[in-house]
């Protein structure tokens, strides 16, 4: 019942061009943020386990993969976060 109600606002709102901008440039980062879980998850690995194999602390992975987070990873953070989760990053310019 709540899934719908939310459901049906997120189409009310991006009924108002406005909004659906603002909307629009945030998707880049979701999809970012989501490919980061899954690598994590495919590999069968925790925050913890990842952080460990970059050197770093868990919660600077749930930065990482957090959505509300203010910073922009590096690239170089990316690369190590990739070869933690034994994956490649493939950046593009589409």
């Amino acid at each position: 019942m709540t899934r719908t109600k939310l459901n049906e606002f997120k189409t009310k709102a991006l009924a108002n061009p406005a909004v659906k901008a603002e909307y629009d440039k945030l998707t880049p980062e979701y999809e970012l943020k989501s490919q980061l879980i899954n690598a994590r998850v495919k590999a069968g690995l925790t925050q913890e386990e990842v952080a460990e194999k970059m050197g770093t602390t868990k919660s600077a992975i749930c930065r990482l993969e957090s959505i509300h987070s203010k910073n922009s990873p590096s690239i170089q953070t990316l690369i190590k976060f990739a070869k933690a989760v034994n994956a490649e990053l493939d950046i593009k310019i589409n």
